[in-house]
């Protein structure tokens, strides 16, 4: 059984420490990066999205439509940033559209 610990910790200490210790840290972050895909593009682009995945710092997004991958790929180095941003961390360092 694990020794009790007395020390008081404020909440988000003790979830940060949970997820920590479990090793949540790549799920949660596959989560969160869905999560800010369909916040910043929006219903236009969310409407074409199929699948979301991130791999080793590169996230894969598959699209239905030839026409706005095109479209994206142009704007990959601005999507990269905002994403981070949105994530709060250097999650993202590449996006391959399939």
């Amino acid at each position: 059984m694990a020794k009790r610990n007395n020390n008081i910790l404020n909440i988000q200490d003790a979830l940060k420490d949970f997820v920590e210790s479990n090793k949540l840290d790549k799920g949660l972050n596959k989560v969160n990066v869905r999560e800010a895909w369909s916040n910043l593009m929006g219903n236009g682009v969310n409407n074409y999205t199929t699948a979301i995945d991130l791999k080793n710092e590169t996230l894969y997004v598959q699209l239905s439509s030839s026409v706005l991958r095109e479209e994206l790929s142009y704007g990959k180095d601005k999507m990269i940033a905002m994403l981070n941003e949105e994530l709060g961390k250097e999650l993202i360092k590449k996006i391959i559209l399939r």
